[in-house]
């Protein structure tokens, strides 16, 4: 393809790379060894990039090439967009060997080390990573993650899905609370306090009561807003035991709720484009769990 010909073309990474290239190494020569095309077809398609764009790119001297002023915008853009290119390549090629795990608050809770030690062990070739994000769906209907784990009443019908375990609720108070002195609160109890809820990702609804024995609310907007609230004591909170075991804060205590429902954990995916590994993940999760209810009932 001549240079007029080329000018005409549509851009392409391969004139983003010539010109990061030219930079980069300082000199024409220097780029056609990086890039592995000749200094002549360097010199194309550079000045086919300048064409398409319409302004000069490189000041070029017999000692020295350097970026206009124009040049300078465009070789930023430039290097954004190459590594934008890079990634996706990367993420095409290497999906399968590497699985994204999303979670609006808490991953697996107080199994969450002991889940990413054994897969590391038992699967190193798939690279594991949990991603928290504070959507419904963990990230997984924002394309973020492969699995999630939910613990919020969501509709499950969209997903397939697996259930593979239960968590014990617990009471979230400031460490000053008169009730922080107690070892465990009852479900009967909450209506006389004010409650906090995260009505997007949280686990907790007012459906745990009768209509008119709901508790007052203050509605948060994520987990770090949720405990925010806690700490002032001007509300408390319910949650799972997950979120106990993976947010210890100063001014914050955890205590048991007594006669309220576990919380069922669910792992959700794309029904039609299934991570070959999630059949498992599910099967570890789901070892933890049992492993869990087997042992001996710790005091927490």
């Amino acid at each position: 393809m001549d240079a007029k010909r080329e000018s005409t073309a549509a851009l392409e990474l391969k004139h983003l790379r010539c010109l990061v290239s030219i930079i980069d190494t300082g000199s024409f020569t220097d780029a056609a060894l990086q890039l592995g095309l000749s200094q002549a077809a360097v010199s194309r398609t550079l000045a086919a990039l300048e064409d398409l764009l319409g302004v000069r790119l490189l000041h070029r001297t017999s000692r020295s090439v350097a970026p206009t002023t124009a040049g300078v915008q465009v070789l930023a853009r430039a290097r954004v967009l190459l590594t934008g290119a890079d990634e996706l390549v990367r993420e095409a090629t290497t999906g399968h060997n590497r699985l994204h795990i999303g979670h609006a608050w808490s991953a697996f809770g107080h199994h969450t080390t002991e889940f990413q030690r054994r897969w590391h062990d038992q699967h190193p070739e798939t690279e594991l990573r949990l991603i928290r994000q504070n959507t419904p769906t963990g990230g997984l209907a924002e394309g973020l993650c492969d699995l999630a784990v939910i613990r919020a009443p969501i509709d499950l019908k969209a997903w397939s899905h697996a259930l593979v375990g239960h968590e014990t609720r617990c009471v979230a108070m400031a460490s000053d609370d008169p009730w922080a002195r107690r070892r465990s609160i009852r479900l009967d109890e909450i209506p006389d306090r004010t409650l906090a809820i995260d009505r997007r990702t949280g686990t907790t609804t007012l459906d745990l009561w009768p209509a008119p024995e709901q508790p007052a609310v203050e509605y948060t907007q994520d987990i770090d807003d949720w405990l925010a609230a806690i700490a002032t004591g001007r509300c408390i909170g319910l949650t799972a035991q997950a979120t106990a075991a993976q947010y210890r804060r100063d001014g914050i205590t955890y205590r048991p709720l007594r006669d309220a429902q576990p919380l069922p954990v669910h792992l959700i995916w794309r029904t039609h484009d299934p991570h070959p590994a999630t059949h498992t993940a599910i099967a570890l999760a789901k070892v933890l769990y049992r492993e869990d209810r087997s042992a001996p009932r710790a005091q927490r």
